[in-house]
């Protein structure tokens, strides 16, 4: 192991999480350990490209090696956490690559440290951080901050994971190269506005800079309003200076500017003013800044020069996620029937879903009686019948051999390649879960196939969900054309 690194390494002690290199020919051990790092750091850099390199591995730094093992570290649990489940086996393989008595890789965080050490680049020296100081939302400015809408109370699954991540890397290191602005977007009930207001009561207990934070946010319509009123008062220059003067800027449901001329010239000025004094902004929409269209040319490009990261609708499991822990935090007992019912029937918006639990749960106790799939119908029935679209079997197999491009007559016929076998099983998957007609009955629309053919089927669709992220959102685009 020494022949290969040209040196003699051993790992000290761990003072406070911090890692300490010990070498018993320091210039020669350390120069071996960074050149061999600086390579691995380009091969990273190269496979995932300069975005995804700047936004989450830059800050990746090498503490040391202990025998076989190396041991990197990064500035924060959130990061080390998400850089071991998205890159830590192809950080090891470039690793190994680079040397093979290299045989594990070791990826720790050092909290309250900044920007791990990094033998590759030199370590500033930095004074000792002040005090936390918490966040004041300005209430001169701002909207007040919903204390239910923090990061313990998000529910990530896949089809948020991304914002969140990018939403959590913001609250922990505002105004990051590459993160500012933060863009979300998503569709109604999606979790943008629960994200904001998380990232602000984050930063009231992990911000490590020092003095007051001040945190605006509110929603595109109250900006708008307060800079009309701004005018008519010709308080123009204190509105400018109020928002100019926080350290971070949090703007909801921007598509509410489009075609509001003025405000968006106010708005893309008060922008350039804070990104340009290194503050940070944050700012949710329906769309991407490039499908905004209404919105001024100088403005979209900017807001898309950050990290934009959208919520895609949910999934069921994800829905049977929140549903769980909502009846959990309330100390609820709610059957898993109950729960399966409501995240299939209620797919669009998470906040009606929410809705649809709380008052089910507020009738029980109101009445003293037990949640049962009877008491939902009953109790939900106004509800149900909005988000009640039928599904024929007929129209999930149109739906589906046209999305994989075979003839509707294969769903019935006796073929078994696999080009027309896996649309087979996929259109029974979705008969199963959109409609309410039996096994037997299912088989019957596919060629009078046997009730056991169908549950083979939903069971291997199920697997492979879980197996394929590609064929899973294949799976779930279908269905989404299919309910909408």
């Amino acid at each position: 192991m020494e022949r290969e690194l040209g040196m003699s390494l051993e790992v000290g002690s761990m003072r406070d999480g911090d890692v300490v290199l010990k070498s018993s020919s320091p210039r020669q051990g350390e120069t071996g350990l960074t050149e061999q790092w600086g390579r691995v750091r380009a091969r990273l850099q190269a496979e995932v490209g300069e975005v995804e390199y700047r936004t989450w591995l830059k800050q990746v730094a090498l503490a040391g090696v202990d025998g076989d093992e190396v041991t990197l570290v990064l500035p924060t649990r959130f990061l080390r956490d998400w850089v071991k489940k998205e890159y830590g086996e192809l950080v090891a393989s470039l690793w190994q690559a680079e040397n093979p008595a290299i045989r594990s890789v070791d990826i720790r965080s050092q909290p309250g440290r900044g920007t791990a050490p990094n033998l590759a680049e030199p370590v500033p020296v930095e004074a000792a951080p002040a005090a936390v100081a918490p966040v004041v939302p300005r209430a001169d400015v701002a909207a007040p901050l919903d204390q239910r809408f923090t990061f313990d109370t998000f529910v990530v699954g896949k089809p948020n994971e991304f914002a969140y991540a990018c939403a959590r890397r913001v609250a922990e290191s505002p105004a990051t190269a590459g993160f500012n602005p933060l863009f979300l977007y998503g569709g109604v009930g999606l979790g943008k506005t629960h994200l904001m207001h998380a990232i602000a009561w984050e930063l009231s207990t992990q911000h490590k800079g020092g003095g007051q934070v001040s945190v605006a946010y509110m929603s595109a319509e109250k900006f708008m309003y307060r800079f009309i009123n701004a005018l008519r008062s010709q308080s123009t220059l204190e509105f400018k200076n109020e928002l100019r003067g926080v350290d971070v800027l949090m703007i909801d449901d921007l598509q509410f500017l489009i075609g509001k001329d003025n405000t968006q010239e106010e708005f893309f000025h008060t922008f350039n003013a804070l990104v340009d004094a290194g503050k940070q902004i944050v700012v949710s929409a329906d769309k991407s800044p490039s499908d905004l269209s209404g919105l001024d040319d100088r403005l979209r490009t900017r807001l898309g020069c950050g990290m934009v990261a959208d919520l895609h609708a949910t999934t069921f499991e994800l829905r049977i996620s929140i549903l769980e822990t909502k009846a959990e935090r309330a100390g609820v007992d709610v059957p898993g029937k109950v729960l399966e019912f409501l995240a299939r029937k209620i797919t669009s918006n998470v906040r009606e879903l929410e809705g649809a639990l709380n008052r089910l749960v507020a009738h029980a106790n109101l009445f003293n009686r037990q949640i049962t799939l009877e008491a939902a119908h009953e109790v939900l029935h106004d509800v149900l019948k909005a988000h009640d679209r039928k599904v024929s079997i007929q129209e999930i197999q149109k739906k589906v051999a046209d999305h994989y491009n075979i003839r509707i007559a294969e769903m019935s016929s006796a073929r078994r390649a696999r080009n027309i076998a896996r649309p087979r099983q996929v259109a029974m998957y979705l008969a199963k879960q959109l409609t309410s007609k039996s096994l037997p009955d299912i088989g019957r629309h596919f060629g009078d196939r046997d009730h056991t053919t169908v549950m083979h089927a939903v069971s291997r669709v199920t697997e492979l969900i879980g197996q394929d992220a590609a064929f899973g959102e294949d799976v779930e685009l279908l269905r989404r054309m299919l309910e909408n």
